[in-house]
């Protein structure tokens, strides 16, 4: 049983069922406090405040943030992909302390789903093992990029590519905006500071809170916007370095994400040998803690003019084309995803899939079965929000 010394909730004011709510994840891995650190200092403002609506704050791995470490026996942050999920609702899963931390988080979400009816903004608060600006990283679906972008610090989409599970992409499957905010390195004093910023600015950004009812809503805006140190773009991940089991892997010390590599350069050594750039390029979390397999993560920044027209295309739902392409097929009538056979998969262009929504996909079988963001998004919960109606 989990130990009930700390609290699962760390914050809950209830709101209109009609009106916003905002939801906080702190702690998801045990070893990044900093979320959990700001909302203890804002907790006592906060409840003070007149909110437009509700606001929960949920700390997620209890055990691991009572032992320091990112993870007791699974990562809680890769439990959360279909499959995982229907053995967690079938009772069958057992063995890991993480299931009972799951089970009483997916608890929390599904009663906010089936009680609210205003828009939901979910945020997952975390901190990395390297020297990092703060920045975003989000599921790449229209309405994530677009409250991405009110905030002064970098974007990066794309990742749901190449981890397995997040919790902000299930929740994003279900049709709500979620996205995550990495504050900084872990017990960095400066990672508190920017998540308590990103916190109060989700706040107004979601109309819980009038930005001019917050005395030091500049303060906190020019905090991040200095912290980004002139990256506030979108970027994605175009490749992730996966460490196997039983691999020694050791990144070369003093890299920091957002920093630019060239091709050649060394920048980690598995098994003594060697791991070199293939390009010149920009590295993300590169990896300095003993827990976790991302060695590191490859990054390049997006143009405008791509984000233009992605957006354009999926607004004209002119994915539909791709049912043409050999091999591939609607996986269901609600025409939510695709079916794509593997044996041809690999030779169609991944730019195209991306352009169109299809970014996160899950193998059955013989075939790949894509997700597209845009089809499930519960837009008529956001329509009337300006930054929304914002192109």
């Amino acid at each position: 049983m989990i130990n009930s010394t700390l609290d699962r909730v760390l914050l809950r004011i209830e709101g209109e069922v009609s009106e916003p709510s905002v939801i906080f994840f702190c702690g998801i891995h045990g070893n990044e406090p900093a979320g959990v650190l700001a909302i203890q200092d804002l907790k006592e403002r906060l409840i003070k405040m007149s909110l437009k609506g509700s606001l929960y704050v949920f700390r997620g791995n209890i055990k691991a943030f009572q032992e320091g470490v990112r993870y007791i026996d699974k990562d809680l942050n890769r439990l959360w992909s279909r499959p995982w999920i229907d053995k967690m609702c079938k009772g069958v899963l057992r063995g890991a302390a993480e299931f009972e931390e799951q089970r009483a988080l997916y608890e929390e979400i599904k009663n906010i789903i089936n009680t609210k009816t205003g828009p939901l903004f979910f945020v997952d608060f975390h901190t990395t093992s390297s020297k990092t600006l703060p920045f975003i990283t989000i599921d790449d679906a229209i309405i994530n990029r677009r409250f991405s972008k009110l905030f002064p610090v970098p974007t990066v989409l794309g990742i749901e590519e190449y981890l397995n599970g997040p919790l902000l992409s299930f929740i994003n499957q279900l049709g709500f905006l979620s996205i995550g905010f990495e504050s900084g390195e872990h017990h960095d004093a400066e990672a508190v500071l920017n998540a308590k910023a990103f916190m109060l600015l989700t706040l107004c950004y979601s109309g819980l809170v009038d930005p001019n009812d917050l005395e030091d809503f500049n303060d906190h805006f020019n905090r991040l916007k200095k912290a980004s140190d002139g990256k506030a773009h979108f970027y994605e991940v175009i490749e992730r370095y996966t460490i196997k089991e039983n691999e020694m892997f050791v990144m070369e010390p003093g890299f920091k994400s957002f920093q630019e590599v060239n091709k050649g350069e060394l920048l980690a050594k598995c098994n003594g040998e060697p791991v070199l750039a293939k390009n010149n390029t920009m590295l993300f979390m590169p990896l300095y803690q003993p827990q976790g397999n991302d060695g590191y993560f490859l990054i390049r920044r997006i143009s405008s003019f791509f984000l233009r027209l992605s957006t354009y295309l999926r607004g004209n739902r002119l994915d539909s084309v791709l049912v043409y392409l050999p091999g591939v097929t609607w996986n269901s009538l609600k025409k939510d995803a695709l079916k794509v056979n593997l044996r041809v998969a690999r030779f169609l262009a991944r730019p195209i899939f991306h352009l169109l929504g299809y970014r996160h996909y899950e193998e059955e079988g013989a075939y790949l079965i894509m997700y597209n963001r845009e089809r499930t998004t519960r837009t008529h919960r956001y329509n009337d929000l300006k930054w929304f109606q914002a192109k």
